[in-house]
């Protein structure tokens, strides 16, 4: 497994770090034609959180994982098709959620354009799970953002899945007869430049899950991020922050399973993914 593991995640680097092969091999070709807009981005951090839950929680037999430091490394591409606003992308990261699976791969494509003082985006996002599919989820989205220089920016973003589960929550791969279409996740996010050089960053979100998911236990909930991010220069930049959501206790996972005696269960703990943590992340934009 930690060779399968390892493999997956030198994938990860080597994806990441294809904006400079492709910038080196058009340079003699930019004369003729424009180069393409291929941007790329690589990241380390000190906990990947997803809408304010750990993407890395199994520990030792499967039991959840409670530190704090869970590193992951994450990367991707986006390509613009010129000034016709389309675009697509691959986003790329480790993880620890799923048995058999190592990295989350996303897909997406979409459109942008103004609308008077508004930037509007519609598009598709495939969250891919390779080595267990369970976690495979389609989202189609769109969003709004308004800035200003001396306000800051202003941007919300609605998704609404479309696949028949949502993020394996209702079990529907594994035959629960139950799935997770209709779960909504609405982001609201304020940035602004309050330094030179430092941005402050705050977001939060709310995720609506479907009736399915919670008839299981599960209840909708709040995520939240506030923090700020220092730009070093050359595409190089610095983040902390803290993170976390709502609603803990109806995600809790079984840390410690204790010992049973006579039917009762002593000295069991639980941790839940949606706890808060302060979180570092170093991005290079390539």
């Amino acid at each position: 497994m930690m060779h399968r593991k390892s493999d997956q995640i030198l994938a990860v680097i080597a994806l990441a770090t294809l904006p400079m092969i492709a910038s080196a091999q058009s340079t003699d070709a930019s004369a003729a034609a424009p180069a393409p807009n291929l941007t790329g981005n690589v990241s380390v951090t000190t906990n990947y959180k997803f809408r304010g839950q750990d993407q890395d929680v199994l520990g030792r037999n499967d039991y959840a994982k409670t530190s704090w430091f869970k590193p992951a490394i994450q990367g991707g591409l986006d390509y613009a098709f010129g000034d016709s606003g389309f675009y697509v992308g691959n986003w790329n990261s480790s993880v620890n959620w799923l048995k058999g699976n190592s990295v989350e791969m996303d897909f997406y494509g979409g459109y942008k354009f103004k609308a008077g003082i508004l930037d509007l985006d519609v598009g598709v996002y495939q969250y891919y799970y390779p080595g267990n599919t369970a976690g495979n989820t389609t989202e189609i989205y769109g969003g709004a953002s308004w800035s200003d220089e001396k306000i800051g920016t202003f941007a919300g973003k609605y998704s609404w899945t479309v696949s028949k589960d949502y993020f394996n929550y209702a079990g529907h791969q594994g035959g629960s007869g139950l799935d997770g279409q209709n779960t909504g996740y609405l982001n609201l996010s304020y940035t602004k430049e309050i330094f030179p050089k430092v941005t402050f960053k705050t977001a939060v979100g709310y995720t609506f899950l479907s009736s399915d998911i919670r008839s299981l236990g599960y209840k909708s909930f709040f995520d939240y991020s506030v923090g700020a991010s220092y730009d070093f220069g050359s595409g190089l930049s610095l983040t902390g922050s803290v993170q976390g959501a709502t609603e803990q206790s109806a995600f809790n996972l079984i840390a410690e399973p204790g010992v049973e005696i006579n039917g009762v269960t002593y000295g069991q703990t639980t941790f839940s993914p949606n706890k808060p943590r302060f979180i570092l992340m170093l991005t290079k934009t390539l």
